[in-house]
């Protein structure tokens, strides 16, 4: 009994680290390091506990919504056979969308108890961050006006893993909002939008079949690859202006990821389709992380 139970219970674990979504976690650590690191650099703080607090209950949001978005997509008859991406456990069968639902409320229940604590430290603002990300995770794919269906994922994305979580968590750190913090978030957002829309452009035949109306599907597959060379090549752009404000030349370190932008966006503006896209989305999380990390360590120093 034992040699056949500790099989099943590690495939489950398994599954359930699929429907985590390993490699979009980065898409939420990001924006937690670009703000301490700006706070640091600027106001000269950093509070490690409020750090490593943030940090768990960012990822724990990006889990949940990765579970909502794993659910809702295939009650929806988003997610089909005909699905070009990564298996997701609940259209799979690997997991039940009753034990979905529930891991759904688990990890947004951990957030929203690391979340007490942020609250002590900074006060209604955070209060009013968490309950809004919390509920954009699941509005995304769920309930009555899903807003990655009628065009707003893009958008949702960028205001929440780009520009809230940012300059969040820099208040948190400093007490304080400075134009720096407002700044440095814009080209997280702009990256971690990309990620999102080589995902639509794979998937824009299936989810126009299915009635999603992503932004990809409503602009059509050429305005969905030039959205993403502008997305990319954005950041590069914007990194100047911090150097102009409170940054020091150290903000230029984000520079040496722009040979992996350039190559990205010559695959995607070259054709690149279907399958061939699985590692382009890899890639662009590796370069979101690539830029923001090296952003964070410029503003730190």
């Amino acid at each position: 009994m034992t040699s056949n139970a500790l099989p099943t219970r590690t495939l489950l674990s398994a599954h359930w680290i699929t429907a985590a979504r390993p490699a979009t976690l980065p898409a939420a650590v990001v924006p937690v390091l670009v703000g301490t690191a700006a706070a640091a650099g600027v106001e000269d703080s950093f509070r490690l506990a409020v750090f490593i607090a943030t940090l768990a209950a960012a990822v724990l949001i990006q889990i949940g919504t990765n579970f909502a978005n794993d659910l809702f997509d295939f009650e929806h008859g988003a997610d089909t056979a005909d699905r070009l991406g990564p298996p997701r456990v609940t259209q799979s069968g690997l997991i039940s969308p009753e034990h979905v639902r529930l891991g759904t409320g688990v990890a947004f229940g951990g957030a929203a108890a690391i979340g007490v604590y942020l609250i002590v430290v900074g006060g209604w603002p955070i209060l009013v961050i968490g309950l809004l990300s919390i509920a954009a995770g699941i509005a995304y794919t769920g309930g009555p006006w899903p807003l990655g269906y009628h065009g707003l994922g893009d958008v949702t994305v960028f205001a929440f893993f780009g520009m809230t979580a940012v300059v969040g968590t820099y208040y948190l750190q400093a007490d304080a909002i400075s134009a720096t913090a407002v700044v440095a978030a814009v080209p997280v957002g702009l990256l971690v939008t990309a990620i999102l829309v080589v995902n639509n452009l794979r998937d824009l035949e299936t989810d126009r079949r299915a009635g999603k109306r992503t932004l990809a599907v409503r602009i059509g597959e050429q305005g969905t690859r030039l959205q993403y060379a502008a997305l990319v090549l954005g950041p590069y752009l914007l990194t100047p202006i911090l150097w102009a404000m409170e940054a020091k030349a150290w903000v230029f370190l984000a520079y040496l990821s722009l040979p992996i932008a350039l190559v990205l966006v010559r695959a995607v503006l070259s054709g690149a389709t279907g399958r061939s896209l699985n590692d382009i989305l890899k890639r662009t999380a590796l370069l979101h992380f690539a830029f923001g990390a090296l952003l964070a360590l410029g503003l730190a120093l």
